[in-house]
Order: C-alpha cells, then structure tokens, then sequence
C-alpha cells in the first residue's frame, strides 16, 4: 500500500482527528487528566469498544498519553500531549464558530441541539 500524501496542512489535520469522537475527545481531555470511565461518561454516545479503539489512534497519533497506574484495581488516565494541547487550541475557533451558529444549523438538519451549559 502507497503511503498517504497530504495536500496541505488542513489535510493532514483532518486526517488526525476525523471521524465523530475524535474532536469530543480531545474537548473532553483539555482540562487534565481523565480516567477511562470519565471519559466514557463525557462523550456522550460512544460505545466502550469504540473509546478504547479511538483512543489508540490518538495515542498512536501522539495526540493523548496513556498512563497506567498498577494499583488494585488497575486505573488507567488518559491526558493530551503537548501535540494535542496545539491541537485543541486550534479547534478553539472552530468550537465558537459552532456554538455562535448550532440552533440554525441544528434546525436546518432537523436535529435538536444539546442545552447550553
């Protein structure tokens, strides 16, 4: 298999956090370390096997850092890296743009937003 060429930044950024949890996920990390169940509770939606699965590409990604703590029972933090913390800070703006326009873009798409916080 040829190895991916990336157009532009955009693209390789896009490539990095694409698909629907990825962005919630790093959202959900930008205050600290988070444990699994957190985590899980936070991204509202995500199944277990699909947090674990995503991740990992994080981690392979060198988005999140993975900490295990051997203790019993075993506890598991995830926290960003220094690359992730760029990477929220980058979709700060995009976040605004969503909130400033969520209720008209939730009414075109037939959906209802989630109540502010």
């Amino acid at each position: 298999m040829k190895p991916r060429q990336y157009s532009c930044g955009l693209d390789a950024a896009i490539d990095v956090i694409g698909g629907r949890w990825k962005a919630l996920i790093l959202w959900a990390l930008h205050h600290g370390p988070v444990r699994t169940g957190d985590l899980r509770r936070s991204v509202s939606g995500i199944s277990e096997k699909m947090l674990i699965q995503v991740l990992r590409e994080m981690e392979a990604d060198e988005i999140v850092h993975r900490e295990v703590f051997h203790e019993v029972p075993p506890r598991v933090e995830y926290s960003l890296t220094a690359l992730g913390v760029r990477l929220n800070e980058a979709l700060l703006p995009l976040g605004d743009w969503g909130e400033d326009n969520m209720r008209a873009i939730a009414r075109r798409r037939g959906v209802e937003p989630a109540p502010r916080h």
